[in-house]
């Protein structure tokens, strides 16, 4: 019986195969010597194969360090809107808690992939036109923006007085919101950027190391924030679920 031409060779397996292996010893590196320990050599040597070996998987470092940050950061997306899609759509408070958590859990099981997207620069590193991850830029700033945009009702009225124009934000950011959400003013893109801030600051802290001096619980402190965030739009947070 001939080969169904859709099973993937024994040769593109291990292609595959070698290339994970690459990406993985690569987060190691990153977490052992920071991010200038990322070189196509030092992976060759702990993987026991040449440096032109390594070439025909990723013809530079900066193309190994751009599928990196591209896959890392649509796996933390695509977690983020897998919990929040779990919610109703009309429970507000619920998604956007949801994602908050998502975005606390996977950042603490990946957290090499969170100083790759968000943190320590890969000296020397030249990112491509428009982004290494534009797709999943585009995915998470369109899915913040729909959580306040669920929340603007009630959030609206409790805005402070500062007025914001479209000219203060950067034109390819109003590109985007204007055309997924056209009735949301430019107040509410600033009040989607201060919920960004609201989520990923604890949770660069204890990434970081910085809260643990300072609490035995940074969960906890996390949790308090977003139940605070959800409540500054005039939502009500859900049920505290009590420990397991």
């Amino acid at each position: 019986m001939a080969m169904d031409e859709r099973t993937p060779t024994r040769r593109a397996r291990l292609r595959v195969e070698t290339s994970r292996e690459i990406k993985t010893i690569a987060l190691k590196l990153l977490a052992e010597g920071g991010p200038g320990a990322i070189t196509l050599r030092a992976i060759a040597r702990e993987m026991g194969m040449t440096a032109n070996a390594i070439y025909g998987y990723y013809a530079t470092r900066d193309d190994l360090v751009n599928v990196l940050i591209s896959e890392i950061y649509l796996s933390l997306v695509e977690a983020a809107e897998a919990a929040r899609d779990r919610v109703p759509v009309e429970d507000a408070a619920g998604r956007m808690l949801a994602w908050a958590r998502a975005f606390r859990e996977w950042s603490l099981a990946n957290p090499e992939g969170f100083r790759l997207i968000y943190g320590d620069p890969v000296p020397g590193y030249q990112a491509p036109v428009g982004g290494a991850a534009s797709e999943a830029g585009h995915r998470a700033c369109a899915g913040l923006t729909g959580l306040v945009a669920a929340a603007w009702p009630s959030a609206e009225a409790l805005q402070s007085e500062d007025a914001y124009d479209w000219p203060d934000f950067d034109p390819t950011l109003v590109g985007l919101i204007r055309a997924e959400f056209p009735d949301l003013p430019p107040t509410a893109v600033a009040l989607a950027l201060r919920v960004w801030g609201r989520l990923h600051g604890l949770v660069s802290l204890e990434i970081y190391g910085h809260l643990r001096g300072q609490t035995t619980d940074p969960g906890r402190i996390y949790r308090t924030e977003i139940h605070d965030l959800i409540r500054s739009l005039g939502l009500t947070p859900p049920p505290r679920t009590p420990p397991g």
